[in-house]
């Protein structure tokens, strides 16, 4: 995710580093090269191109913009529930630390159960972003337990599950009794409802259509742009056609990164991060020194 303080009004003319410039300046070249070529076509009259009305044009242009903007509503609303989740998630890290550290004391079993449920955040984070979780999965819970989790289809949800069958002996145990059950279980059961909001938006993605549409006629519309515009706006042809696809492209590619909210794109959710803020709240509950916060690399937060 991109964390940077916003800049002055002109430095935000300028600035490159951190939009989404980066990711469609290739198609803008070629869009630049294209217009020219055109330009240079009618200006030495290599080729008769003759004049066409702006009204198609215009037309066109108005129901991209409403079509794109309904486009990264719905991806953003993919982005910001994933945020939620993973918020709700920090909310209720921290409450089920304080639970068990208020139930359980100094109980040997309460590090056991909260290295599962670190275990748990991290195998999800790997589960989303189709990466190996397992080098912080022995951190918290060795080799051969890390080792036993991964052999199952779906780690984070085992982990939660270990973790409750851990509660469950406590209760019998008499460790705790029947509203501690409940409550240190309720904290778990909202850790999977995370789990499966998360896997929802991860495993359901936008309808196809969708991006086929926007792309399709968005390369058309800046492609044949050129051809509208030569005949009246002479060589300031290739300015415009590449404001225009900046527009464009720029919304296209923003979508593509907002409807995957878990990926490693610039615009994505920072899961590292949030992971150690989870460890932060567990390592402080168990007395043992935090590690150190993830900071922004080029004001990209991972």
């Amino acid at each position: 995710m991109i964390v940077r303080n916003r800049p002055g009004a002109l430095a935000l003319m300028f600035v490159v580093r951190g939009t989404i410039l980066t990711a469609i300046y290739p198609q803008l070249l070629m869009l630049l090269l294209f217009a020219l070529l055109i330009q240079a076509v009618h200006q030495w009259q290599w080729l008769n191109i003759p004049p066409f009305s702006s009204a198609p044009f215009a037309l066109l242009g108005v129901a991209m913009s409403i079509f794109l903007g309904f486009r990264n509503n719905a991806a953003y609303d993919r982005w910001w529930e994933g945020r939620l989740q993973w918020g709700h998630m920090v909310d209720e890290v921290r409450s089920l630390s304080r639970s068990s550290e208020t139930l359980l004391g100094d109980h040997p079993q309460r590090r056991q159960l909260l290295a599962l449920v670190a275990a748990y955040f991290h195998a999800l984070r790997g589960r989303l972003r189709s990466e190996d979780a397992s080098p912080q999965l022995r951190h918290w819970l060795g080799e051969e337990r890390t080792a036993q989790v991964l052999t199952h289809s779906n780690p984070a949800d085992f982990c939660l599950r270990d973790a409750g069958r851990l509660v469950g002996g406590l209760y019998r145990d008499g460790a705790i009794d029947t509203i501690g059950v409940q409550i240190l279980d309720r904290h778990l059961s909202e850790l999977a409802k995370i789990q499966s909001a998360s896997e929802r938006l991860a495993g359901t993605r936008m309808p196809f259509a969708y991006t086929v549409l926007t792309h399709r006629v968005a390369y058309l519309y800046c492609y044949l742009l050129p051809f509208g515009l030569v005949t009246n706006m002479g060589w300031l042809t290739p300015v415009l056609t590449v404001l225009l696809g900046y527009t464009f492209f720029g919304l296209d590619a923003l979508s593509e990164q907002l409807e995957e909210p878990f990926g490693r794109e610039a615009n994505d959710l920072p899961l590292e991060a949030l992971c150690r803020v989870h460890e932060i709240s567990i390592a402080e509950s168990l007395g043992e020194k935090p590690p150190a916060e993830i900071l922004p690399e080029n004001f990209i937060l991972h």
